[in-house]
């Protein structure tokens, strides 16, 4: 091999060390003894004491902010793949007129920044009585401009010969997007799938605002209010981080290799 090719392998598991270290010292954390978090030397083998585990999933709410994030990031992908699929047909496969007016207002939306629309965004939600529920966390994140191009491009591939062929046996065009459209686009719906439910778990300032009962807000919020409660117990605090961490690492790990996929499109490229 190589000299450059060594040098640019040495380059990658550098900065893959780089960004994997800080989660790899969580997860120490959380397992180590009380003792051992502040030891000197630091200890960087895990000691598997489970006792922090124990006491955060048994003497607080947190499977139940679990539970509710399980909901909400559920809801949102199974919204967000109905919408996109349709809208990346519609886009795709109809002749609808101002179609390309719509692509460009799209794209705009894209460009504005979140913090931005939050002022009246809240005034709408609060004069529609959706605060502090279910509801305001999920309905607007019900569609996706990426899911919608994402799923244009992969719909734009398909031979149109399966369209005729569907129609000849009197296949509507709903019943065509996910008896034959949609499993077809099988690596840009994963796409979509994952990097929607990641988002969503992710979500922090847009329930941080829009609830204040405990009792609907999801585990990025409740992580929160545990960084004053457990403020010097950095056991309790890092198992809380590893719990909330798990469902979408492993998520990632099962889902990443159709991300390439996904996002290259069938034919190597995106068609905007």
């Amino acid at each position: 091999m190589p000299i450059a090719g060594w040098f640019r392998k040495l380059a990658i598991a550098a900065v893959a060390t780089a960004f994997a270290f800080p989660l790899y010292w969580v997860v120490v954390t959380a397992f180590n003894s009380h003792g051992g978090v502040f030891s000197i030397p630091p200890r960087f083998v895990p000691a598997m004491h489970t006792g922090a585990f124990v006491y955060v999933l048994t003497h607080t709410h947190w499977l139940h902010y679990l539970l509710n994030t399980v909901f909400i990031a559920g809801a949102t992908v199974v919204l967000v793949v109905a919408t996109s699929a349709m809208a990346g047909y519609a886009l795709a496969e109809l002749n609808l007129r101002g179609s390309g007016i719509f692509v460009l207002l799209a794209l705009g939306v894209m460009m504005l920044p979140t913090q931005a629309l939050l002022i009246p965004q809240y005034a709408l939600a609060l004069h529609l009585h959706l605060l502090n529920g279910y509801a305001i966390q999920i309905l607007p994140f019900a569609a996706s401009t990426f899911g919608v191009f994402l799923f244009r491009q992969f719909f734009k591939s398909l031979p149109r010969e399966y369209w005729e062929v569907a129609r000849l046996e009197g296949v509507g065009h709903l019943r065509y997007i996910w008896r034959v459209a949609l499993p077809l686009a099988r690596p840009a719906m994963l796409t979509v799938i994952l990097l929607t439910f990641i988002g969503s778990w992710n979500q922090f300032q847009w329930p941080l605002i829009m609830t204040t009962s405990h009792s609907v807000q999801p585990i990025e919020v409740a992580l929160s209010h545990y960084m004053q409660t457990f403020e010097a117990n950095w056991r309790k605090l890092t198992s809380a981080v590893v719990i909330a961490l798990a469902p979408i690492v492993l998520l990632f790990l099962l889902l990443q290799r159709h991300i390439v996929t996904g996002v290259a499109g069938r034919d190597g490229g995106v068609n905007l």
